[in-house]
């Protein structure tokens, strides 16, 4: 298995240097391969230690991974027949939160998630996975063109948050998300959510409301960034690592408090250690989860939907 890109987190550098110690080992001929597996399951243990005493922090450190796959990949991976649909038929399209449709084990489905750039072209471009309005419109849209033809609709979530700049404002950036909430929640075909990275405030939900919302390992999902709430609160980002243990935002966390409903497990070290394993596990998790949602009818779907929304928040007279 290669060795992903840099740069390295901190705590990866012991499995990275025993890594380029295995690679050195297999170019030597008359190394025994015993020696070999040796070190691989050496590897392997010091993966699994790493990833039993990872923080909320280094969660967070991990979503934003260079090397992680991002939805095009998830797409180009698992999917066939993939054709991109563009523009919001208002004001342009957005590259940051693309949408298509694509066949899953044959069977059409409806895909949209966010897009960040691997390099600093493609993320200015696709505006670092920040979308505008145009971007959750051209959702609607698609959304409401699944619905019309009673395609699954399956989201990959992964972005910092909606773009906030003035021009986003300008043309409703709050209304966009609070439609598509609205829309979504009674949308009449089945819904799949999946946290692949990062999902932060209102640009995560506004394409994340549906009938199971799923979580890699190693992504966060939450109202704001661990740095975002620092500066709330102590007026620099010095207090992150603290927060995001506080703020409750890992799929372990969100699962007991019955946020999501299913952890997805990674391959060792995350994602970016074996993307091609990643798309097979992920793969057969969301045809399991849409064959599960495809056996109710939909009336049932949608109300199930809605109380599984309305049991989320808690309130006192």
């Amino acid at each position: 298995m290669p060795i992903p890109k840099g740069p390295h987190l901190e705590f990866e550098q012991p499995v990275v240097e025993l890594s380029m110690k295995i690679e050195d080992l297999l170019k030597n001929s008359e190394i025994k391969s015993s020696d070999v597996k040796d070190l691989i399951a050496k590897k392997e243990a010091l993966q699994k230690k790493i990833a039993g005493k990872l923080t909320a922090w280094n969660r967070v450190e991990l979503a934003r991974r260079s090397g992680r796959p991002y939805t095009l990949d998830y797409v180009a991976s698992i999917f066939s027949n993939f054709v991109e649909l563009h523009g919001d038929r208002y004001f342009g399209d957005d590259p940051a939160l693309i949408c298509g449709l694509a066949k899953l084990d044959g069977k059409s489905v409806m895909i949209m998630g966010h897009q960040k750039g691997k390099d600093t072209k493609e993320s200015i471009r696709r505006n670092f996975g920040m979308a505008h309005p145009e971007g959750y419109r051209k959702a609607l849209r698609c959304m409401k063109m699944a619905e019309k033809f009673k395609l699954p609709i399956i989201t990959f979530i992964d972005t910092m948050g909606a773009y906030p700049g003035i021009g986003a404002e300008e043309r409703g950036q709050a209304e966009a998300i609070a439609r598509n909430l609205m829309e979504m929640s009674v949308l009449r075909v089945p819904i799949l959510c999946i946290v692949i990275g990062e999902g932060a405030s209102g640009g995560a939900i506004g394409i994340g409301i549906g009938d199971r919302l799923l979580m890699l390992e190693n992504a966060w999902f939450g109202v704001i960034s661990p740095e975002s709430c620092s500066a709330i609160l102590y007026g620099d980002s010095s207090k992150k690592q603290e927060l995001s243990e506080t703020m409750k935002i890992t799929a372990t966390d969100l699962h007991e408090l019955k946020i999501i409903d299913r952890i997805i497990r990674e391959p060792l070290g995350g994602a970016h250690w074996d993307p091609e394993q990643m798309y097979r596990i992920l793969k057969g998790v969301m045809a399991e989860e849409l064959d599960s949602l495809n056996k109710f009818e939909i009336d049932d779907l949608v109300e199930k939907r809605i109380a599984k929304l309305a049991a989320m928040g808690q309130f006192a007279g």
